[in-house]
């Protein structure tokens, strides 16, 4: 799963650095991304666009960069301090405020000057997990943040784990280039199902996530996929 997944993300740098000179990845966090960012980061990956690469998140818990909850570390330690990235290309979440509002309006207002005159950011691929309660991002079931269709970014509460969170909106997610899902792990198998299953009301944030227009990509590893064993669901017209 890792590996079809550094592919999509080499196949969509080289596509984005032909078509508009930049690639601009959001990244999330989570034990799921971590195999991908190791094999990003092997020499084989070197060759990859990494000094025209943008690098944002998904979202971000809401703890000091130096914590091992924060994903900025994650990423961090497992893959951009191993790739030749200029610092000045790396925005993570803002997460020091103390006001959690005010951290999302900055990272907000740093995604509008990126892509002015925009109704929302256009990130070329934004990486998501799926939690076994059907969340994806920092966006979770029955959260008010579900309902948002103004803002680009929004402080969160998680139910487990750290409270505190940042998360791109549901918009936000919709209007990016490509939406890579990955999951693995028998206990996601049955939110595996409810994404994509029928949709019944009210809907998981990651079928909310999931079911949108636009380019997308589910890949599972064979505990998650279930009986049918690993699997990629792809819903999507054109280049990935």
């Amino acid at each position: 799963m890792a590996l079809e997944a550094a592919r999509i993300w080499a196949e969509r740098a080289f596509f984005c650095l032909d078509r508009q000179g930049a690639f601009r990845v959001a990244l999330s966090g989570g034990r799921t991304p971590e195999l991908l960012f190791r094999l990003l980061a092997e020499a084989r990956f070197q060759r990859l666009p990494w000094d025209k690469t943008e690098v944002f998140w998904v979202d971000e818990r809401r703890v000091p960069y130096d914590r091992p909850e924060s994903n900025y570390r994650l990423a961090r330690e497992l893959l951009l301090d191993k790739v030749p990235l200029a610092r000045g290309r790396i925005h993570p979440m803002p997460t020091g405020s103390g006001e959690p509002a005010e951290d999302a309006a900055a990272y907000e207002a740093l995604l509008r000057k990126t892509f002015p005159g925009r109704a929302w950011p256009g990130l070329d691929l934004c990486l998501l997990g799926l939690g076994e309660d059907g969340h994806t991002a920092s966006l979770f079931p029955g959260g008010p943040e579900l309902a948002e269709r103004r803002r680009w970014v929004a402080a969160t509460r998680s139910p487990k784990g750290v409270a505190g969170r940042l998360t791109l909106t549901l918009p936000a997610l919709w209007a990016s280039g490509l939406r890579l899902f990955l999951a693995c792990g028998r206990e996601k198998s049955a939110a595996v199902r409810a994404v994509l299953g029928p949709a019944q009301p009210p809907m998981l944030p990651a079928q909310m996530a999931w079911r949108s227009e636009g380019r997308k990509v589910l890949l599972l590893d064979k505990q998650a996929a279930g009986p049918a064993g690993p699997a990629r669901h792809k819903a999507a017209a054109g280049d990935v």
